[in-house]
This record gives structure tokens, sequence and C-alpha cells, in this order.
């Protein structure tokens, strides 16, 4: 990062609650010292313990303290959760709330300033938290999380992102499910639905706009059967980067809030 920054405090206090509340002593000691958190192990009970040592990653004169966050709380946000009681489902999206509320966001073992991340793509997230569709929130965090690990999975999420909406939208409306439901069907009979071919729009930027999310959904879909980690590959596949990822998980995140949005004003009327 370019700047040094530090841990805010609200921060630490929830984080501290959350992997105290969680690890024993002794997996906390191996966590921080992995994560390179700053002296030895502090006195005191394991809540103590985590804000003891973050508070002193923000003193100490290297390092960078949001990196160690992220490092340590990786295993916390990351690891497969035990069933539909594991506490840490609560404790991370009381880390996550904290963190936006600092402006910042946590992403596959890194800390970063929310804006660094994606501004739509976090709008989704709010959009998602916000409405039961826990479906496309699932597909939405596995298309962040692969972005610059694993590009061609991130590029399959994101078409996930989009089939998975269009299928409740189908679901929710009684619509009649298409003979063929890849992202192609399943996207023609959502945008007739919603009148997204520009017959009702008078302004004919707003039609332009309308007619490129088609674009949207068959380019992402053409990646995901080109490139992504749903199909097998020839002798010589196209090596996706995590500039090529982002750009189809932002694209498909935007197409999504717009079409909960659209639909939403179409209820209303």
């Amino acid at each position: 990062m370019p700047d040094r920054r530090s841990i805010p405090p609200a921060v630490i206090a929830v984080v501290a609650e959350e992997l105290g509340g969680f690890f024993t002593h002794g997996k906390l000691d191996t966590i921080f010292r992995i994560a390179g958190a700053a002296g030895d192990p502090p006195a005191g009970n394991k809540v103590d313990k985590v804000s003891a040592w973050l508070l002193w990653t923000n003193k100490a004169s290297e390092g960078e303290p949001l990196e160690v966050l992220g490092d340590a709380l990786g295993e916390y946000m990351d690891a497969e959760l035990h069933g539909a009681d594991d506490p840490r489902e609560k404790g991370r999206e009381r880390i996550q709330k904290v963190l936006a509320k600092n402006g910042l966001t946590y992403s596959g073992g890194r800390v970063l300033p929310a804006g660094l991340v994606a501004g739509p793509a976090r709008s989704l997230e709010t959009v998602l938290r916000e409405r039961d569709l826990p479906s496309v929130e699932k597909e939405f965090a596995r298309a962040l999380d692969n972005v610059e690990a694993e590009p061609d999975t991130a590029v399959t999420a994101a078409c996930a992102v989009i089939e998975a909406f269009c299928r409740i939208y189908i679901e929710d409306h009684g619509l009649t499910m298409p003979a063929k439901q890849d992202l192609g069907g399943l996207w023609k009979e959502v945008r007739k639905d919603l009148k997204l071919d520009g017959g009702d729009v008078a302004d004919d930027d707003i039609k332009k706009i309308l007619g490129g999310l088609a674009s949207i959904a068959d380019g992402v879909g053409a990646l995901r059967t080109h490139a992504g980690s749903a199909h097998g590959k020839g002798r010589r596949p196209f090596k996706l980067a995590p500039r090529h990822a982002r750009l189809a998980v932002h694209a498909a995140h935007t197409l999504v809030v717009y079409l909960v949005e659209r639909a939403e004003n179409v209820k209303k009327k």
C-alpha cells in the first residue's frame, strides 16, 4: 500500500472479540506469528491478547498493519463453516460491517480500502444483504474471493451470479422455466418480462445502456464457456488474468444491481 494505515480501534475491538472467542491461546499465537504481528504473545485472556497484539502492530515501525490484519483474519474468514450453527457466520458479518464503517473491506486474506475492491461490487453486496438472495450472495462471495488467485473460477462465479438471480426471478414471478436453463435461456426470459429491450423507454441514451445489458450477459456467459473453470480446455487455452476476471465480475455485479432495482420498480408500478 502506498500509505501506512493503522487498524482502527473499533475494528480491533470487534476482531479481538471474534478471534479471541473462537480460537485457543496456542492457535492465536500461531496465527499472529505467521501474520507477522509485532512482539511476543501478550499476556492476559484471549480477547486481550488479540487486542494488544493488533495495537502493538499499529505502533511497530516496520510492516503494514492492515496486511497483518488481513493475514490474521484469513483462517477465520475463509475456512469452511461447520453447519448453520457455526459462530463464525455471524462473526464474519460483524467484522465486515465494522470494516465497512471504517472504509475498509476484507477479501481473500487482504484488508483494503473499500474503493480498491470495487465500487459496483460492494454496492451489490449491500443489495444482497438487504434482500433474501442467498444463492446470489454465495456466488458473489466466490467471485470476489477468487479474482486474484483463480481468475477462471471468478469468471465462472460471475456468470453464476447472473444465472442465480435469473432463476430466482423466474421462480418468484411464476414464469415458465426455459427448456435450456443456461445463462442465455434464463436471461432471455427475465429480459422479456422486465421489458429490457428498450421499447417502453423514451430516452435514446437509456435505450443504448439497456441494449448493453444484453451484451454483458452474453459476454460473461461466453467468457465462462471459453475460459472459465466450468468447462474443459483445449491445447491452447486462453490464459485469464485477474484484470479479465475483475472486468467480468464488475460487469455481472452492475447488471444484477440494476435488475434488482428494476424488478422492484416494476413491482411498485
